[in-house]
Protein backbone atom coordinates (compact mmCIF):
# COMPACT_ATOMS: atom_id res chain seq x y z
CA UNK A 1 0.00 0.00 0.00
CA UNK A 2 1.57 3.45 -1.00
CA UNK A 3 2.56 5.66 2.20
CA UNK A 4 2.89 9.41 2.09
CA UNK A 5 2.97 12.45 4.04
CA UNK A 6 0.10 14.72 4.73
CA UNK A 7 2.04 18.15 3.19
CA UNK A 8 -1.91 20.74 3.20
CA UNK A 9 -5.16 20.00 4.52
CA UNK A 10 -7.86 22.13 2.75
CA UNK A 11 -11.68 22.16 2.71
CA UNK A 12 -11.77 18.26 4.37
CA UNK A 13 -8.95 17.55 1.51
CA UNK A 14 -5.70 15.75 2.53
CA UNK A 15 -3.00 16.36 -0.20
CA UNK A 16 -0.50 13.51 0.56
CA UNK A 17 2.86 13.52 -1.07
CA UNK A 18 4.35 10.25 -2.12
CA UNK A 19 7.12 8.90 -0.33
CA UNK A 20 8.84 6.98 -3.47
CA UNK A 21 7.18 9.48 -6.05
CA UNK A 22 7.30 12.82 -6.70
CA UNK A 23 3.28 13.37 -7.16
CA UNK A 24 0.57 14.81 -4.51
CA UNK A 25 -2.32 12.82 -4.08
CA UNK A 26 -5.89 13.90 -3.36
CA UNK A 27 -6.94 12.30 -0.42
CA UNK A 28 -9.94 11.73 1.54
CA UNK A 29 -9.99 10.23 5.54
CA UNK A 30 -11.46 7.14 5.69
CA UNK A 31 -14.87 7.19 7.31
CA UNK A 32 -14.21 4.90 10.25
CA UNK A 33 -11.78 7.72 11.70
CA UNK A 34 -14.61 9.82 12.65
CA UNK A 35 -16.00 7.02 14.79
CA UNK A 36 -12.44 6.23 16.37
CA UNK A 37 -12.11 9.61 16.51
CA UNK A 38 -9.02 10.16 14.16
CA UNK A 39 -8.55 13.33 13.01
CA UNK A 40 -5.34 13.17 10.41
CA UNK A 41 -3.61 16.35 10.74
CA UNK A 42 -0.59 18.09 7.92
CA UNK A 43 2.63 16.20 9.11
CA UNK A 44 0.84 13.13 9.67
CA UNK A 45 3.11 9.93 7.87
CA UNK A 46 0.01 8.00 6.29
CA UNK A 47 -1.03 4.85 4.47
CA UNK A 48 -3.30 5.21 1.34
CA UNK A 49 -5.44 3.89 -1.31
CA UNK A 50 -4.92 5.11 -4.91
CA UNK A 51 -8.20 5.65 -6.53
CA UNK A 52 -6.07 7.52 -9.69
CA UNK A 53 -3.05 9.26 -10.32
CA UNK A 54 -4.39 12.09 -8.59
CA UNK A 55 -7.20 11.02 -6.07
CA UNK A 56 -6.97 8.97 -3.35
CA UNK A 57 -7.97 7.63 0.08
CA UNK A 58 -6.22 7.28 3.19
CA UNK A 59 -6.60 4.44 5.62
CA UNK A 60 -3.68 4.49 8.32
CA UNK A 61 -2.57 7.73 10.34
CA UNK A 62 0.77 6.28 11.93
CA UNK A 63 1.62 7.17 15.11
CA UNK A 64 2.84 10.91 15.96
CA UNK A 65 5.34 12.33 18.05
CA UNK A 66 3.81 15.00 18.88
CA UNK A 67 1.25 17.68 17.51
CA UNK A 68 -0.42 20.51 17.96
CA UNK A 69 -3.83 21.74 18.20
CA UNK A 70 -3.30 25.86 17.03
CA UNK A 71 -2.38 25.10 14.22
CA UNK A 72 -3.52 21.59 13.98
CA UNK A 73 0.06 19.89 12.88
CA UNK A 74 2.02 17.18 14.05
CA UNK A 75 5.74 15.89 13.90
CA UNK A 76 7.36 18.91 14.50
CA UNK A 77 10.58 19.20 15.51
CA UNK A 78 11.28 22.62 16.33
CA UNK A 79 9.35 25.79 16.52
CA UNK A 80 11.00 29.28 15.43
CA UNK A 81 9.37 31.44 18.18
CA UNK A 82 9.52 34.84 16.32
CA UNK A 83 9.54 37.97 18.70
CA UNK A 84 10.23 41.77 18.53
CA UNK A 85 12.84 43.84 20.26
CA UNK A 86 10.20 46.72 19.61
CA UNK A 87 6.92 47.60 17.95
CA UNK A 88 5.87 45.32 20.07
CA UNK A 89 8.09 45.57 23.01
CA UNK A 90 9.93 42.36 23.86
CA UNK A 91 7.96 40.69 26.46
CA UNK A 92 10.45 38.22 28.39
CA UNK A 93 6.75 36.84 30.57
CA UNK A 94 4.82 35.89 26.75
CA UNK A 95 8.12 34.56 25.39
CA UNK A 96 8.11 32.10 28.76
CA UNK A 97 5.05 31.05 28.02
CA UNK A 98 5.83 30.10 24.30
CA UNK A 99 8.83 28.57 25.66
CA UNK A 100 6.82 26.79 28.58
CA UNK A 101 4.04 25.30 25.77
CA UNK A 102 6.35 24.65 22.65
CA UNK A 103 9.12 22.43 25.66
CA UNK A 104 5.81 20.43 26.48
CA UNK A 105 5.05 19.12 23.63
CA UNK A 106 9.11 18.15 23.25
CA UNK A 107 9.36 20.53 20.69
CA UNK A 108 12.93 22.65 20.30
CA UNK A 109 12.24 26.42 20.21
CA UNK A 110 14.79 28.51 18.43
CA UNK A 111 13.95 32.03 19.68
CA UNK A 112 14.41 34.89 16.46
CA UNK A 113 14.50 38.50 17.67
CA UNK A 114 13.24 40.71 14.96
CA UNK A 115 13.51 45.10 14.50
CA UNK A 116 17.17 44.93 16.16
CA UNK A 117 17.77 48.00 14.54
CA UNK A 118 14.89 50.17 16.29
CA UNK A 119 16.34 50.11 19.76
CA UNK A 120 18.39 52.30 21.62
CA UNK A 121 21.51 51.75 23.11
CA UNK A 122 20.54 51.49 26.56
CA UNK A 123 17.63 48.99 25.06
CA UNK A 124 19.56 47.06 23.41
CA UNK A 125 22.25 46.36 26.59
CA UNK A 126 19.09 45.58 28.78
CA UNK A 127 17.95 42.94 25.54
CA UNK A 128 21.85 41.57 25.46
CA UNK A 129 21.11 40.66 29.26
CA UNK A 130 17.94 38.73 28.08
CA UNK A 131 20.20 36.75 25.43
CA UNK A 132 22.41 35.89 27.15
CA UNK A 133 20.17 34.17 30.01
CA UNK A 134 18.42 32.42 27.56
CA UNK A 135 21.31 31.29 26.00
CA UNK A 136 23.01 30.02 28.96
CA UNK A 137 19.75 27.99 29.81
CA UNK A 138 20.64 26.72 26.42
CA UNK A 139 18.44 28.05 23.29
CA UNK A 140 19.37 29.42 20.51
CA UNK A 141 18.44 33.52 20.17
CA UNK A 142 18.92 34.84 16.69
CA UNK A 143 18.82 38.49 16.00
CA UNK A 144 17.53 40.44 12.92
CA UNK A 145 16.28 43.17 11.57
CA UNK A 146 14.66 44.28 8.27
CA UNK A 147 16.71 43.70 5.35
CA UNK A 148 19.19 41.88 7.15
CA UNK A 149 21.53 40.01 4.10
CA UNK A 150 22.98 37.59 6.66
CA UNK A 151 19.63 36.49 8.36
CA UNK A 152 19.04 33.15 5.47
CA UNK A 153 22.52 32.44 6.03
CA UNK A 154 21.87 31.79 9.75
CA UNK A 155 18.44 30.61 9.60
CA UNK A 156 18.37 28.23 6.51
CA UNK A 157 20.98 25.79 8.39
CA UNK A 158 18.77 25.78 11.36
CA UNK A 159 15.96 24.71 9.21
CA UNK A 160 17.93 21.99 7.57
CA UNK A 161 16.58 18.64 7.60
CA UNK A 162 13.95 19.52 10.23
CA UNK A 163 10.23 20.39 10.39
CA UNK A 164 9.50 23.49 11.38
CA UNK A 165 6.99 26.05 12.42
CA UNK A 166 6.96 29.78 12.76
CA UNK A 167 5.05 31.18 16.16
CA UNK A 168 4.48 34.65 17.50
CA UNK A 169 2.19 38.02 17.88
CA UNK A 170 0.68 39.77 14.96
CA UNK A 171 3.62 42.30 13.50
CA UNK A 172 6.80 41.27 15.00
CA UNK A 173 7.67 40.51 11.41
CA UNK A 174 6.89 37.08 10.42
CA UNK A 175 5.85 37.58 6.95
CA UNK A 176 9.24 39.87 6.70
CA UNK A 177 11.46 37.00 8.28
CA UNK A 178 9.21 34.09 5.40
CA UNK A 179 9.93 36.50 2.81
CA UNK A 180 13.71 37.15 3.64
CA UNK A 181 14.98 33.28 3.75
CA UNK A 182 12.39 32.27 1.40
CA UNK A 183 11.80 33.95 -1.69
CA UNK A 184 10.93 31.05 -3.42
CA UNK A 185 8.09 30.53 -0.93
CA UNK A 186 5.55 31.62 -3.72
CA UNK A 187 6.72 29.36 -6.19
CA UNK A 188 6.89 26.16 -3.69
CA UNK A 189 3.26 26.72 -3.30
CA UNK A 190 2.16 27.18 -7.33
CA UNK A 191 4.32 23.97 -7.57
CA UNK A 192 1.82 21.82 -5.49
CA UNK A 193 -0.84 23.89 -7.07
CA UNK A 194 -0.16 23.20 -10.51
CA UNK A 195 0.78 19.41 -9.44
CA UNK A 196 -2.82 19.41 -7.84
CA UNK A 197 -4.10 20.75 -11.00
CA UNK A 198 -6.15 23.25 -8.39
CA UNK A 199 -6.21 26.74 -8.24
CA UNK A 200 -4.35 28.86 -5.39
CA UNK A 201 -6.76 29.28 -2.49
CA UNK A 202 -6.74 32.54 -0.08
CA UNK A 203 -8.32 29.87 2.54
CA UNK A 204 -6.29 30.44 5.50
CA UNK A 205 -4.73 26.94 6.21
CA UNK A 206 -1.42 24.83 6.87
CA UNK A 207 0.87 24.01 4.34
CA UNK A 208 4.39 22.53 4.59
CA UNK A 209 6.71 24.05 2.65
CA UNK A 210 9.89 21.95 1.42
CA UNK A 211 13.38 24.50 2.57
CA UNK A 212 16.65 23.28 2.44
CA UNK A 213 16.02 19.73 2.77
CA UNK A 214 13.26 20.20 5.40
CA UNK A 215 9.92 21.26 6.20
CA UNK A 216 8.40 24.70 6.90
CA UNK A 217 4.93 25.38 8.07
CA UNK A 218 3.32 27.66 6.06
CA UNK A 219 0.64 28.46 8.25
CA UNK A 220 -2.06 31.25 9.65
CA UNK A 221 -0.06 30.99 12.58
CA UNK A 222 -0.62 31.24 16.26
CA UNK A 223 -0.05 33.93 18.89
CA UNK A 224 -0.72 32.39 22.26
CA UNK A 225 -0.84 29.19 24.23
CA UNK A 226 -2.82 27.90 27.08
CA UNK A 227 -1.06 25.23 29.64
CA UNK A 228 -4.48 23.06 29.35
CA UNK A 229 -2.34 20.12 28.92
CA UNK A 230 0.46 20.40 31.23
CA UNK A 231 -0.06 19.27 35.04
CA UNK A 232 1.47 20.84 38.11
CA UNK A 233 3.90 18.10 38.86
CA UNK A 234 5.06 18.74 34.71
CA UNK A 235 5.58 22.48 34.50
CA UNK A 236 9.21 22.70 36.26
CA UNK A 237 10.11 19.78 33.31
CA UNK A 238 9.68 22.21 30.32
CA UNK A 239 11.95 24.65 32.48
CA UNK A 240 15.65 23.65 31.44
CA UNK A 241 17.17 24.85 33.96
CA UNK A 242 14.65 23.80 36.44
CA UNK A 243 15.01 20.00 35.32
CA UNK A 244 18.39 19.87 35.07
CA UNK A 245 18.40 20.72 39.20
CA UNK A 246 15.61 19.50 40.04
CA UNK A 247 16.94 16.16 41.13
CA UNK A 248 18.76 17.72 44.11
CA UNK A 249 15.33 18.92 45.62
CA UNK A 250 14.58 16.92 49.20
CA UNK A 251 11.15 15.85 48.01
CA UNK A 252 10.38 13.92 44.88
CA UNK A 253 7.42 15.91 43.72
CA UNK A 254 8.84 19.37 44.86
CA UNK A 255 6.91 22.41 43.22
CA UNK A 256 9.55 24.92 43.84
CA UNK A 257 7.01 26.83 46.31
CA UNK A 258 7.77 26.30 49.97
CA UNK A 259 9.08 23.28 50.14
CA UNK A 260 12.29 22.93 52.45
CA UNK A 261 15.87 22.55 50.55
CA UNK A 262 14.18 23.42 47.34
CA UNK A 263 16.80 23.32 44.86
CA UNK A 264 15.59 25.37 42.48
CA UNK A 265 14.96 28.37 44.80
CA UNK A 266 18.47 28.15 46.20
CA UNK A 267 19.77 28.51 42.56
CA UNK A 268 17.73 31.76 42.27
CA UNK A 269 18.79 33.01 45.43
CA UNK A 270 22.16 32.40 44.21
CA UNK A 271 21.78 34.25 40.66
CA UNK A 272 21.82 31.09 39.11
CA UNK A 273 18.32 31.09 38.01
CA UNK A 274 16.89 34.40 36.44
CA UNK A 275 14.90 36.02 39.28
CA UNK A 276 12.12 36.80 36.41
CA UNK A 277 12.11 33.16 34.97
CA UNK A 278 11.24 31.85 38.55
CA UNK A 279 8.59 34.26 38.83
CA UNK A 280 6.87 33.42 35.26
CA UNK A 281 7.23 29.49 36.22
CA UNK A 282 5.07 30.87 39.59
CA UNK A 283 2.45 32.84 37.54
CA UNK A 284 2.46 29.38 35.22
CA UNK A 285 1.66 27.03 38.18
CA UNK A 286 -1.10 29.14 39.93
CA UNK A 287 -2.67 29.24 36.51
CA UNK A 288 -2.33 25.38 36.37
CA UNK A 289 -3.88 24.96 39.97
CA UNK A 290 -6.36 27.34 39.40
CA UNK A 291 -8.03 25.99 36.19
CA UNK A 292 -11.11 24.60 36.00
CA UNK A 293 -10.89 20.65 35.80
CA UNK A 294 -11.49 18.72 32.47
CA UNK A 295 -14.14 16.54 32.52
CA UNK A 296 -13.84 13.22 30.25
CA UNK A 297 -16.99 12.40 27.81
CA UNK A 298 -16.28 9.12 28.25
Amino acid sequence: MPKGQIRKALSGFYYVQDQDEDRYIQCRGRGVFRNRQISPLVGDFVDYEADNDLEGTITVVHERKNELVRPPISNIDQAILVFSAKQPDFHPLLLDRFLTAIESHFIKPVICLTKMDLLTETEKEQLQKYREDYEKIGYEVIPTFKGDPALALRLLPVLEGKTSVLAGQSGVGKSTLLNTILPSLELKTDDISRALNRGKHTTRHVELIEVNKGLLADTPGFSSFDFETIEKEELSDCFPEFAERSGNCKFRECLHLNEPKCAIKAAVEANEIPDYRYKHYLKFLEEIMTRKPRYSND
